[in-house]
């Protein structure tokens, strides 16, 4: 009987929401020129403080843009998102990647509603087109990783969380969860 791997609420919320409030107008996005930087800073940074500041920073990039109206839509699929209200978000997340399809965190945001209603194979498509965009987006590979484990495929979680500690070697959680998968697969072929 294959065992299942549980995340407490509080990760499960880290990993799929991200910062919880949109960060300021000027949007760059995924093509920002700041996140070199704060990508090599978070693979350097000495501490769990240092690197949180550092993820925080990303956040805040990535969920930059400069319609206004597209970040109140993003604000209220988070609040909605926070509140367990998940159709909800996913109605405010629908308008914000039709209204702009090449905002990564948009598709992110979409698919953590998905996964939270339980729509698996939306999530991992909406995550794909995440990655397409921003291939460097530890917070959807972490949130791959928990489809792929809410689907029982072990072997698909290990290398989505594999790849986020990759981008982010400080995701403790992530490196503890698939430190449990090797564990629990040891032996066995994934």
């Amino acid at each position: 009987m294959t065992q299942r791997i549980f995340l407490p609420v509080a990760f499960l919320a880290f990993l799929l929401l991200g910062a919880s409030s949109p960060g300021s107008r000027a949007w760059a996005g995924q093509e920002d020129t700041r996140l070199g930087g704060l990508f090599q800073d978070l693979q350097t940074a000495g501490d769990a403080v240092a690197a949180e500041a550092v993820e925080d920073r990303i956040w805040d990039v990535w969920l930059e843009h400069p319609n206004d109206d597209l970040i109140v839509l993003m604000h209220h699929g988070v609040q909605s998102l926070n509140a367990d209200r998940y159709g909800e978000a996913l109605a405010a997340f629908d308008q914000v990647v039709a209204a702009d399809p090449t905002y990564a965190e948009g598709w992110n945001k979409r698919a953590n509603a998905e996964y939270m209603l339980g729509d698996y194979d939306a999530a991992v498509r909406d995550i794909r087109r995440v990655l397409a965009l921003e291939p460097r987006h530890f917070g959807a590979l972490a949130g791959l990783g928990l489809v792929y484990l809410a689907i029982d495929q072990p072997a698909g979680a290990l290398r989505a969380f594999d790849a986020a500690l990759a981008i982010n070697p400080h995701l403790d959680r992530v490196r503890q969860q698939a430190a449990t998968i090797r564990l629990r697969t040891a032996g066995s072929a994934l």
